[in-house]
This record gives structure tokens, C-alpha cells and sequence, in this order.
């Protein structure tokens, strides 16, 4: 049996999933793929870092982490170690990566990925940052390393996007892609529908955990925008930043226009596009769109959320996402993690 070491680097939501995600799966791993994944290391962001050759106790990270104690009682030599220091310290074949996203330049994650390929990992992450302000390089050099940079979580919380391109629809041109890729605005605005009004919308979705204490990156359509460059950059091959999208966020849309919405059977979405001509980008937008009962916006309700392309020999290929959580990223991550075995033979 085949065995594959892993780093975490990031332990919030996802991290804690991924690691439930790994209990769970390691059954199947052993009868079907005849292999056994180990986590040793684990670095989070305010719980220390735990490093043991042996494998890191799953169950008993988790419990420290629930229980508010530092991870280094678990680590091997007692050390602590952050950031890049960790990914030296750390002897893992791949760096597994779900550190909170900075929307402006990508970093710190954009250094962990490039120092990890350094180091001789393979990297998978579901930061959207390192995706728009670095795949370029990131992908030249996994390249150079005969490493992978896979990143399936960073869009539509590890549905399969990037792989399906990448693996199913081989020479396939992506003309335009639309829909709604952020789940946060789309409740929001289902509150709205239900008499809510905006500033209680946001109270209810942050009580839930739906909504970030700062809402502004969701309802100013920070998130979607990033979304946005990050399948431009990647499917269309043209990379944007998101202050590169037309974007208007949901802060204007009021109870009146909401109300007058339903009165006439329609819906408010915050709707993204971009479509290409060749290599030049035509538009890249993100907007809110009143919607009626005929248009696929119109019944992707709650936290769910849709993409559909358009390619010159598939018409109109979508995928919907019908609320996700924590899971459904750390899936994302574990099937990368899994593809990049496969792509490399390792079984």
C-alpha cells in the first residue's frame, strides 16, 4: 500500500473539514485506491503549527482546536514553526492550502505555494488569490519542478470546474461563461425577498456564519469579481484582477425594488459574466440582474450557486452547486489531491 503525506496549512472551516473529510474516506482509500493518506503538519493561524513524521493525530488535533489549545503539544520536538518556515520544517510530498483570502495581491499565500513547488510539493489550494495574481507563474513553475498546482475549491466551493476542462473537455474553447458564484448575496437577497430588510438580511446571515463580520466583500461584489478573474484567467487564458471587472455590488438594491420584483413574478440576482472574442476579453461583469421565472437565475435560491458556459461545440454546459458548506470545499481539495496521484502514477 502506497502512502502519501500531506501539509495543512490553514485549519479554520475548511481545514477542520478536510481533516473530517480524511478520517472518513481513509476505508475507501485503503480498498479502492490501496493507499493511506498522513497529515504531518498542520499550521494554522492562531493555534500553532504541529510537525510529526509519523503522522499527526487527527482526531486529537481537532479536539484541541475545538477546545481552544495550541496544536504544538502534538508536534514531534516540541518546536513551533509559522509560515514558510513551516513548509521547510515540514517533510510533506503536498501542501494542502486554505489560508484566508487577500483579494489585492494574493499574499501571503502566493509566497506559501511558490516556496512549497520550491521545496519539491505538490500544492493544492482553495485560495482564489494565488489563482488570479499568480497562475501564470505558479503553473510554469509546477511545470519546472514536475510538480501540480491544482485548485479545484477556489470557485464554486470544489465543484468541478477547472477539472472538467482539464480532464473531460479536451480542445473545447470556452466562449463565455455566466451565472451566480457568490452563495452569500444570493441569501441575502432571498432574505430581502421574504421582507427582510438589507441591514437585517446581513444580521441574519452573519448570526448563521453566512455572512463575514465585515459583509462588505460579499455585497460589494468583491468575491464574485475575484471568481470572476479567476475562470477568465484560467478557462479564457487571459488574466484580469478583479478591479478589472465592471462590478456593482447589492448595497443599492431596496426593499421597494425587491418588492416590486415579486409583484411581477421576477427575482433580483447578482448576476457574473464574461465572454471573449480569441485572446481579446469582451466583458467581465458583475451585477446585480432582475430576473424572470424563464432565466436559470431565477430558481437557484438560498446559499446555492450556478455557472453555465458557452463553448463552440457545447451551447450552454451548467453546474449547479446547491448549498454548499465547509465539505463540499475540503472535497474539492481531497478529489486534487487524488487527481494529482493519478496524473503522476503514484498507484
Amino acid at each position: 500500500m502506497r502512502q502519501i503525506s500531506i501539509a495543512l496549512m490553514g485549519f479554520g472551516n475548511v481545514g477542520k473539514a478536510f481533516a473530517k473529510l480524511l478520517l472518513r474516506k481513509q476505508a475507501i482509500l485503503k480498498s479502492d485506491f490501496d493507499l493511506e493518506i498522513i497529515v504531518t503538519g498542520i499550521a494554522t493561524g492562531s493555534h500553532g503549527s504541529a510537525i510529526n513524521s509519523a503522522g499527526v493525530n487527527l482526531n486529537r488535533a481537532l479536539e484541541l482546536i475545538e477546545s481552544g489549545y495550541p496544536l504544538t503539544t502534538l508536534c514531534e520536538n516540541g518546536q513551533n514553526f509559522n509560515g514558510e518556515a513551516f513548509i521547510n520544517a515540514c517533510s510533506a510530498e503536498f501542501l494542502v492550502e486554505s489560508t484566508p483570502l487577500n483579494p489585492f495581491d494574493g499574499q501571503p499565500a502566493l509566497s506559501y505555494l511558490k516556496s512549497a513547488l520550491n521545496r519539491g510539493k505538490h500544492i493544492v489550494s482553495a485560495n482564489k488569490g494565488p489563482v488570479v495574481f499568480g497562475y501564470n507563474e505558479l503553473s510554469v513553475l509546477a511545470e519546472k519542478r514536475n510538480k501540480a498546482y491544482f485548485f479545484e475549491s477556489a470557485v464554486m466551493d470544489g465543484a468541478p470546474i477547472f477539472s472538467l476542462f482539464r480532464e473531460a473537455l479536451p480542445a473545447v474553447e470556452i466562449r463565455a461563461f455566466s451565472g451566480i458564484l457568490n452563495s452569500c448575496t444570493n441569501y441575502l437577497l432571498d432574505l430581502m425577498a421574504n421582507g427582510y430588510s438589507f441591514d437585517d438580511a446581513v444580521l441574519k446571515g452573519q448570526q448563521i456564519g453566512i455572512t463575514e463580520t465585515d459583509p462588505s466583500a460579499d455585497i460589494d461584489g468583491w468575491d464574485a469579481s475575484i471568481k470572476v478573474a479567476a475562470l477568465s484567467t484560467v478557462l479564457f487564458g487571459i488574466p484580469i484582477t478583479p478591479q478589472q471587472v465592471d462590478r456593482t455590488g447589492i448595497r443599492d438594491i431596496t426593499a421597494e425594488m425587491i418588492k416590486d420584483a415579486t409583484e411581477n413574478g421576477e427575482k433580483w440576482k447578482l448576476a457574473c459574466s464574461a465572454q471573449r472574442q480569441g485572446n481579446h476579453l469582451l466583458s467581465a461583469v458583475v451585477k446585480p440582474q432582475r430576473v424572470n421565472a424563464q432565466s436559470a437565475l431565477y430558481n437557484i435560491n438560498g446559499t446555492s450557486s450556478y455557472v453555465v458556459f458557452e463553448t463552440d461545440v457545447l451551447p450552454g454546459l451548467g453546474i449547479v452547486e446547491t448549498d454548499p458548506g465547509p465539505e463540499t470545499t475540503a472535497y474539492g481539495m481531497f478529489a486534487d489531491i487524488l487527481n494529482i496521484i493519478k496524473k503522476f502514477s503514484y498507484v
